[in-house]
């Protein structure tokens, strides 16, 4: 049986921490490290510090050997697609072979304006994302490659260094959408199955779109995904499905953190917050069982995972990942 791979998301905030997160990530058994991509923190004070993406994972990648690198995610359209195949593949030679291109079509659409970026609309976007990730994957392994598309080209692009990997980086696409579901079909290794953010906002942030994206609405859209892989001539079983969610573990099955975690989610009882595809809350014995749950009911095979603290981030570590693996 498939064993489940879990990732830690680090702190965006501060490149020390960042590090040191990565490497205790790296001795404490976790398969990957992410970031998010934004301009400015999307948890705290919104004039906080926050680290560009990839070159906080090229930091990182110097200071660790295994560990993946896998941003979580970059938004198609604030790279140009020809310098973002460029930094992925140089990503992927500074980190020996180790770079995950995790990707989406953007969604924050105040951050865009702040930073003198088009938001357009979600077909747009989601075009983009398409166009970026033909012309990505040409560079990457074409050896004169030419794209045409709506908002983005090139011609006869550079293509060296090659990545490492080959033929190319794993792609990681993230987003639960009929129409981004239908270009993971096409482009994705891993499709990250996250609750939409379509109305302007990240799950932590939408208690409606958290609540809403349950098991059921996940196993549908991951029913979706096998129809679309078959249309685009592809073994859905190539495809793999991943997760990101929120963490606290605990020694203490009555820690009343489980319980006001479960509700600043948005959930109105703890055992509905624990069933939920976004949270894993509980012992390390109860979050262990429900992700070979996911993995055997919703083939949830990698999960990134943002614990609550260093001590849930060490419980899992210790007891989840032996268990799970």
């Amino acid at each position: 049986m498939t064993g489940v791979r879990i990732g830690l998301f680090v702190p965006p905030n501060d490149i020390t921490a960042a590090i040191e997160a990565a490497q205790r990530a790296e001795s404490q058994g976790y398969w990957s490290v992410s970031l998010n991509d934004h301009f400015v923190p999307q948890t705290g004070p919104s004039d906080g510090p926050q680290l560009e993406c990839l070159t906080t994972l090229t930091a990182i990648a110097m200071r660790t050997e295994r560990v993946r690198l896998v941003p979580s995610v970059i938004a198609a359209s604030y790279r140009n697609p020809a310098l973002l195949a460029k930094i992925g593949a140089t990503l992927d030679h500074v980190s020996g072979g180790r770079f995950v291109l995790g990707i989406g079509s953007g969604w924050n659409s105040a951050e865009y304006a702040a930073h003198g970026y088009h938001f357009g609309d979600a077909t747009e976007r989601l075009d983009h994302l398409e166009e970026t990730l033909r012309i990505v994957k040409a560079m990457w392994t074409d050896d004169d490659p030419v794209v045409h598309g709506r908002h983005a080209h090139v011609e006869h692009a550079s293509t060296e260094p090659r990545p490492l990997q080959q033929p190319q980086p794993p792609i990681m696409v993230g987003g639960s959408s009929r129409y981004l579901l239908g270009i993971a079909a096409r482009h994705a290794d891993i499709v990250n199955l996250i609750p939409p953010t379509a109305n302007g906002k990240d799950f932590v942030k939408d208690a409606d779109a958290t609540v809403r994206f349950d098991r059921a609405r996940l196993r549908r859209r991951n029913e979706l995904l096998d129809e679309l892989a078959v249309q685009a001539g592809r073994d859905p079983a190539t495809i793999e499905r991943s997760g990101f969610t929120l963490a606290h573990v605990t020694e203490d099955p009555n820690d009343p953190v489980l319980e006001k975690f479960a509700r600043r989610l948005g959930f109105d009882d703890l055992a509905t917050a624990q069933r939920s595809p976004v949270a894993l809350l509980g012992t390390p014995e109860q979050v262990a069982e429900e992700m070979l749950s996911r993995r055997d009911e919703d083939r949830i095979t990698y999960v990134v995972i943002a614990p609550s603290s260093p001590t849930a981030q060490a419980l899992i570590a210790d007891r989840v990942l032996p268990a799970v693996s």
